[in-house]
């Protein structure tokens, strides 16, 4: 570092040129090579694909075992130690439902031997091209067929083109999409579909149903017409308290204000009875006059007859 003859390098020795952004063609390749990556191998045990093949709500592939293995462990250790796993699948997969087989057609050797599965060519069974990186793949949901895009909007229909299945458009789910316009199309589906009830295989999902019946019950519980309509019908009999009638309330806010809206009525009607008894009426006079007969007990005082002996 100093006096032995060497010599200190600056900054701008070291650094001949400044970093650049990646050009267009660059990031083209970096996502060909990444989609031929994964068109190969599986996203969450980075093994070549093998068939079975299943794909999740994102258009990922994934060996079937590899799938099978990951909920495994995630049953029996929880989700906090898998979470290497939980990245890998983004965290969409919990359960079979959440992802469906996909019916790819495997090009097959001369003489009907199919290729190994580290040499898998997936091709679309109607126009025969190669499903890859170079050609836009889909597939359908529930079936599962798999096809080149092209092939299936030129095909316009609402039916699987190998086994006649309906499906929507929403259900046409693009093969390891790159574009950010996919990938919001597939979040919106998948957010829409748990709001269902569905899972990705649209199928239901356990308990969904209750919990959707559960929350309306509590929204209408909340709303000021039904708080209305329970402290009309269920107005407590003379003498008893409000407790009687708010027992079946579970809201705990619902309750207290219908609790507060029958004492208030409770302590009305108490006040319009004592109003109308001729009884207490007697007792108390609307005019007040001093003068003899017509005052009451209450006002005129004690007054000596004028006939009686002193």
């Amino acid at each position: 570092m100093g006096n032995d003859g060497g010599s200190i390098p600056t900054r701008r020795e070291l650094v001949k040129e400044a970093a650049k952004d990646p050009s267009t063609t660059q990031v083209k390749e970096t996502q060909t090579e990444k989609l031929q990556y994964y068109w190969a191998h599986c996203a969450l045990s980075q093994k070549p694909l093998s068939l079975p093949i299943v794909s999740d709500s994102t258009g990922n592939l994934y060996n079937k075992d590899a799938i099978l293995e990951h909920l495994i462990s995630t049953n029996k250790s929880g989700q906090e130690d898998n979470v290497a796993s939980n990245e890998r699948t983004s965290g969409t997969i919990r359960s079979l439902r959440d992802v469906v087989e996909v019916g790819f057609k495997v090009e097959e050797e001369d003489g009907g031997i199919e290729k190994k599965s580290t040499e898998l060519r997936l091709v679309c069974p109607v126009s025969g091209k190669t499903l890859g990186p170079g050609v836009k793949a889909v597939y359908l949901v529930p079936c599962g067929h798999a096809f080149a895009e092209s092939t299936v909007k030129e095909m316009a229909g609402d039916q699987c083109l190998e086994c006649d299945a309906p499906y929507s458009p929403d259900n046409m789910i693009p093969i390891l999409p790159s574009s950010t316009t996919e990938k919001d199309r597939l979040r919106e589906r998948a957010s829409k579909l748990q709001s269902m009830g569905l899972a990705h295989s649209l199928k239901k999902v356990p308990g969904s149903g209750k919990k959707r019946k559960k929350d309306k019950v509590l929204k209408d519980e909340e709303t000021p017409d039904t708080t209305k309509k329970i402290a009309d019908s269920k107005m407590p009999p003379s003498g008893t308290g409000p407790s009687l009638s708010t027992n079946a309330i579970r809201n705990e806010g619902t309750a207290s204000l219908t609790a507060k809206v029958l004492a208030e009525q409770e302590d009305r009607s108490k006040r319009r009875k004592i109003a109308s008894n001729d009884n207490l009426k007697t007792l108390f006079s609307s005019s007040i006059d001093m003068s003899g007969k017509q005052s009451d007990f209450m006002t005129r005082g004690f007054s000596i007859p004028a006939g009686a002996k002193r």
